[in-house]
């Protein structure tokens, strides 16, 4: 079944001929942007957006990859927060937001003289609210893992037998998914986010995230990492490092880390 999903993938890249690929230095678009490089070698170009919304550590560490793995790479500066829609964060946000980024790609893709934009959507994000698929659909992105009907944990199983270094990491979506709709979103509530989630990643958390709501920081850790926080003097560092960020409360939440848990 994996082995026929695979060849599906084989077989759509081939036929697509060239590509651009959107790489953020993730699971799935690493996956993709190893396969299309093996594939179509110099005809596909993966392209990485940096821009405040992602995390600076994200951004380096897709270009390092991006090296290690020989791919065809560059990095473009992207000005999401320029756009007086997506800075508003109602719930299009994520198309405003892809919908500038893929027509960047596509701006890109006749430039190079590539028939094709391709992203990471795989089969399991068809069953969450993801905009951003809208923007796909209208600038024919294609999305060779979904079409393949790969999900997430066939995913992992092929980047593993692969070799690729980040095929257990956690998902890492933009930084504007911390932020409850109706929030507008600015540079330095960004920066308060990120460096939350820096500071708890020092601590040896991995998949966790802070939402902000106004002067309280909610935290998110999967239910073996709550147990981090029964020990007070590290409840205290915690509460004491998100304080001086600016947040008068700092709670955890009892429910525990839920992929888009601002989309209830």
């Amino acid at each position: 079944m994996l082995k026929d999903k695979q060849a599906k993938l084989n077989s759509l890249l081939q036929e697509l001929g060239s590509v651009v690929v959107a790489y953020s230095g993730g699971v799935d678009s690493t996956f993709l942007a190893s396969i299309a490089h093996d594939a179509l070698g110099e005809k596909a170009l993966a392209v990485t957006a940096s821009s405040p919304i992602y995390p600076a550590s994200e951004i380096a560490q897709a270009e390092s990859l991006a090296r290690q793995l020989g791919l065809r790479h560059i990095l473009i500066e992207t000005s999401e927060l320029e756009d007086p829609s997506f800075v508003a964060n109602d719930t299009l946000r994520c198309y405003y937001c892809k919908r500038g980024l893929f027509q960047l790609l596509r701006r890109i893709a006749d430039e190079e003289g590539l028939e094709v934009v391709l992203d990471g959507t795989n089969y399991d994000d068809i069953s969450d609210y993801r905009p951003g698929r809208m923007a796909a659909e209208e600038l024919g992105v294609r999305s060779p893992l979904l079409e393949a009907g790969l999900t997430k944990a066939d995913i992992r199983r092929l980047s593993r037998s692969r070799g690729l270094p980040n095929w257990d990491k956690p998902s890492t979506p933009c930084l504007a998914t911390r932020l409850p709709y109706g929030t507008a979103i600015t540079v330095e509530l960004l920066r308060r986010v990120s460096a939350a989630e820096e500071y708890l990643a020092e601590l040896g958390l991995r998949q966790f995230r802070v939402r902000h709501h106004g002067d309280i920081a909610r935290i998110e850790v999967s239910a073996e990492d709550m147990a981090l926080f029964t020990d007070g003097k590290i409840r205290l560092q915690v509460v004491e490092a998100l304080r001086a960020l600016g947040y008068s409360y700092v709670a955890l939440d009892l429910a525990g880390y839920r992929s888009g848990s601002m989309n209830l």
